[in-house]
This record gives structure tokens, C-alpha cells and sequence, in this order.
């Protein structure tokens, strides 16, 4: 790893952890919500955790044994996104913040649907520069929008 990599990583470490901690310093003063969603956040939870396990499932079935080659995922919502394990593991960690309603877990989930965003898109862009059959109306991460 060069040195370049190497204190970006670092950076990123040190600005997440003191941004988590100053996080934990804001909440400090904030009151206690007003509404409970731990019931909708186990349920959004589960769904979230379902339908990554079965996404990736799915993609676990892509290639046989000793096969090198790749394949455009099908099933599932692989016809409407090209990364619906991102969307369910988005939903898994919406539900962990609406279980706990804390800033501090609002924050990590913003920054997990972000990078799998940026994550998300790169993978459409890498598939239709290997597949010219790539369907152009198989979205990112989200059906139909992104």
C-alpha cells in the first residue's frame, strides 16, 4: 500500500471517529423522541436482512464450479436494479436506526447509503462497459429512479 492510500484510509478513520464523537456530544441535550419505532424498525430490519440474504443467494447461483466467466444477474429485483443486496442492506441499517433513534445510528446509515450509492453506480457503469446486452433500464439502487 502506498503512502498516498495509506493517510487517505487513516484520514477517513480519524474524521469518521471524530465525527462520531462530537455526534455523541450533541445528543446529549436533546430530548427523549416522542414516538417508539422499534417495532417498525425490527420489522423494516428483518425485511432488510431477507431480502439481502436472498439477493445474494442469487448471486452465489450465478457461476458454477471451476466457471471464470461473469454473468448479468437475473431474478429477484436484479431486473429492476443491478444492486438490490445494496437496497435490502440499506433497509437493514434504516432499521437499526429507527430501533435505536439515535443520531449516532442515523449518521452511520446516511454514510452506508452513500457510499453504497457511489458503489452501486459503479457496478451499472462496470456492467455495461462488459455487457453490450446490459438492459438500459435496470436501474442502480433504487426501481425506477436511481
Amino acid at each position: 500500500m502506498d503512502v498516498e492510500a495509506m493517510a487517505t484510509i487513516s484520514m477517513s478513520y480519524f474524521l469518521a471517529s471524530a465525527t462520531m464523537m462530537y455526534n455523541q456530544h450533541l445528543i446529549q441535550t436533546l430530548p427523549e423522541p416522542s414516538i417508539d419505532l422499534k417495532y417498525i424498525g425490527i420489522s423494516i430490519f428483518i425485511l432488510g436482512i431477507c431480502g439481502n440474504f436472498y439477493h445474494h443467494y442469487l448471486l452465489s447461483k450465478l457461476r458454477t464450479k471451476g466457471d471464470k466467466n461473469y454473468k448479468i444477474p437475473q431474478g429477484g429485483l436484479f431486473n429492476l436494479v443491478i444492486c438490490p443486496h445494496y437496497l435490502f442492506e440499506i433497509l437493514s441499517f434504516l432499521g437499526i436506526s429507527c430501533i435505536s433513534q439515535t443520531l449516532y445510528a442515523l449518521s452511520f446509515t446516511m454514510g452506508t447509503i452513500f457510499y453504497l450509492m457511489g458503489r452501486s453506480y459503479a457496478t451499472r457503469k462496470w456492467y455495461e462497459s462488459k455487457f453490450e446486452d446490459f438492459p438500459k433500464d435496470v436501474k442502480a439502487l433504487v426501481p425506477y429512479i436511481f
